[in-house]
C-alpha cells in the first residue's frame, strides 16, 4: 500500500513510519521541517517537505506520490506542556484548515483510504474544532482515530513521570495499533489503555 502520512515526524508520526515500512508499505512522510527530512529518510520514507496550509504544494505533492491511504497525524503543539493553552488556536487551525487541504489533496490524488488522529478527551477550547475535524474526516469515509493521553519518550509525560490520567496510551502502542487499522472500516476508533 501507498501511503501518505502527514505529521511523520511527529511523537506518534515518527514510530509509524517505520512500522509501516517493516510491513512493505512505500510511505510518503509529509513535514514542514526541512532540518527533519533526513530523519525521515533513515526511517525508510520518502521525505516531502511541505505545509499543509500550503494547499496547492500539498495536492501536487500528493497527486505526485499517488497513495492508497493518507494518514493525517499532523497538530501544533509547544515542547512545553507549560505553553499549552497558548497553543489551542494553533492546533484548532490544523484540525479544520489543516484537515480541509489534506481531504482536498487526498480526493485529487485518488485516495481511498484515510486515517486521522483525534482525541478521546476534550481539551478546554478545541471542542467545535476536534467536532469539525472528525465530521470532515467521516465524511471522506474515513477513521476517526481518538487516541488517549499519550505518554512515553518524547511526550509530555515521558519515561519515569507521572502517568497522564484516562483516557491514556502508551505512545509505542499508539503507533502499533493504529497501523493495525489500515483496513479499518470507516468510523471512530477508541485507542486507549483498558481501565
Amino acid at each position: 500500500m501507498r501511503v501518505f502520512l502527514a505529521g511523520a515526524s511527529g511523537v506518534i508520526g515518527s514510530r509509524v513510519v517505520p512500522l509501516l515500512v517493516e510491513q512493505g508499505h512505500t510511505v510518503a512522510g509529509m513535514t514542514r521541517s526541512p532540518e527533519k527530512a533526513a530523519t525521515l529518510e533513515r526511517l525508510g520514507a520518502e521525505p516531502v517537505v511541505c505545509d499543509v496550509y500550503d494547499a496547492d504544494k500539498l495536492t501536487q505533492e500528493a497527486v505526485r506520490f499517488a497513495p492508497d491511504l493518507v494518514m493525517h497525524q499532523l497538530t501544533d503543539l509547544p515542547d512545553d506542556i507549560k505553553r499549552l493553552p497558548l497553543f489551542v488556536r494553533r492546533n484548532n487551525r490544523i484540525r479544520t484548515e489543516g484537515t480541509r487541504n489534506l481531504i482536498t489533496a487526498a480526493r485529487d490524488a485518488g485516495a481511498t483510504r484515510m486515517l486521522a488522529q483525534s482525541l478521546a478527551f476534550r481539551p478546554p477550547g478545541a471542542g467545535r474544532a476536534v467536532a469539525d475535524h472528525e465530521r470532515m474526516v467521516l465524511g471522506f469515509r474515513g477513521v476517526v482515530l481518538r487516541y488517549g493521553w499519550l505518554y512515553g519518550p518524547g511526550t509530555y509525560s515521558g519515561e519515569g513521570k507521572r502517568l497522564p490520567p484516562r483516557p491514556r496510551v502508551h505512545v509505542d502502542e499508539a503507533a502499533r495499533r493504529t497501523v493495525e487499522l489500515l483496513d479499518a472500516p470507516s468510523g471512530v476508533v477508541v485507542i486507549a489503555e483498558s481501565a
